[in-house]
């Protein structure tokens, strides 16, 4: 049996229009002898009346008295409603469908209410249905307990279900269907120049996907990356392939792809920079800042620690938090508010001297301040004021020669 799981997201499915453009799809994967596996989203966005943000705003979203257990109750409503839908746009046009829960289709989780686990996936049932239908419909974005209780897998979990469903079922193909081309080298509402790729590592898009570009969730990357099932990040729109998500190496990348030192560029906005001088207790300050903010709940990213001191970035939204927390313990932080992180991501750099010399370069170039930087084998990190950020994301694209 040759199965091709297909996600569609909220965009995707939001209305009867988006959902005919949907169909075409199913329908092109049948032609060519495949089962499938569709993977929904629920339909639309806030204030569209089954979306997720719709749902939770009957209940004052995080306000709740509501347990998290009765919250999922709640959430995995808008996709089951969306799985029904869908599968009755199939039956319509004479495709034997049938739609069906996450936990029905075998995805098992934790008892982590709103932000779950996958345990594992119980495929035979599914498997079964494989048999009797041509298309199976799952809603994403859930699963169920060992005892049967219905939980949801988080932000991004409809992606996570679909490439889970991939590895379990040996799928040929992950089809994410989204409402963009592919994965771009930047974000194109802010690099006018941004390109398609044709191709890019798991590892990759893992790196661009944790620094900010949200294509793709990286837990879902993750998982498909275990069991080595390509995804492929396609326009629900467009009959193209979009791109391929894979473990093939720089070289047998296809076309220009395979020369390139830098794959993408992605972003985080909104980060405040937070630097900490003690003379008097040097070797203590490290220990009592990270404890506190950690105490605190504040996340914190970009850390630079010197004998006398640490610098780090945490998210604008914590600012007020932690200014209180430092504060309290007698130290005198100093913030640097208004700050984006950007980051280079490309399998290609491992190991290449004079990266960092021509991002340095090009940054200088324009009058762009590095207020921090960091790197790693395949991500290269720079700190800058958000007020240079388009200029400095531009300026970086034909640098490293991305339009091309």
């Amino acid at each position: 049996m040759r199965v091709l799981v297909q996600k569609f997201g909220g965009t995707s499915v939001k209305d009867k229009t988006m959902r005919e453009h949907a169909v075409h799809h199913i329908e092109d994967a049948l032609r060519e002898g495949f089962k499938v596996v569709v993977v929904v989203s629920a339909m639309g966005r806030f204030p569209d009346p089954y979306s997720t943000d719709s749902l939770l705003s009957l209940i004052d979203g995080n306000d709740t008295a509501l347990s998290n257990k009765e919250k999922d109750l709640l959430m995995s409503c808008g996709e089951t409603i969306s799985a029904t839908v869908f599968s009755h746009e199939l039956l319509k046009r004479n495709i034997n469908a049938v739609g069906i829960t996450g936990g029905e289709a075998g995805i098992i989780t934790t008892d982590t209410f709103t932000n779950a686990q996958i345990k594992t996936v119980e495929s035979n049932h599914l498997f079964q249905l494989l048999t009797d239908h041509q298309v199976v419909v799952v809603a994403g974005f859930q699963g169920r307990t060992e005892k049967y209780e219905v939980t949801t897998i988080g932000r991004g979990g409809s992606d996570t279900s679909a490439t889970a469903l991939g590895a379990a079922l040996d799928a040929e193909y992950v089809d994410i269907f989204t409402d963009v081309n592919g994965i771009m080298t930047a974000d194109p509402r802010v690099v006018t120049n941004a390109k398609r790729l044709d191709a890019i590592s798991y590892t990759e898009i893992c790196n661009l996907a944790y620094q900010g570009a949200k294509v793709i969730h990286p837990r879902a990357v993750e998982i498909a990356m275990q069991a080595n099932v390509p995804i492929r990040v396609r326009s629900t729109m467009l009959r193209d392939k979009g791109t391929l998500i894979t473990n093939l190496s720089d070289s047998e990348y296809p076309g220009s792809v395979q020369d390139r030192l830098v794959t993408g560029i992605a972003y985080v906005n909104h980060i405040t920079q937070i630097k900490i001088k003690e003379l008097k207790e040097p070797q203590q300050i490290h220990v009592k800042v990270f404890k506190a903010m950690a105490e605190a709940g504040i996340s914190v990213d970009f850390i630079n620690i010197s004998p006398n001191g640490v610098i780090y970035t945490i998210f604008e939204r914590d600012e007020i938090l932690a200014k209180k927390v430092l504060e309290s313990l007698g130290l005198q932080p100093e913030f640097n508010k208004d700050c984006a992180k950007v980051s280079l991501v490309g399998a290609g750099m491992s190991g290449v001297p004079g990266v960092t010399s021509k991002i340095v370069q090009t940054l200088t170039n324009k009058d762009i301040p590095i207020l921090q930087s960091a790197d790693s084998h395949r991500t290269i990190w720079v700190l800058i004021q958000s007020k240079h950020l388009e200029s400095a994301l531009n300026a970086l694209h034909v640098a490293f020669d991305l339009e091309n």
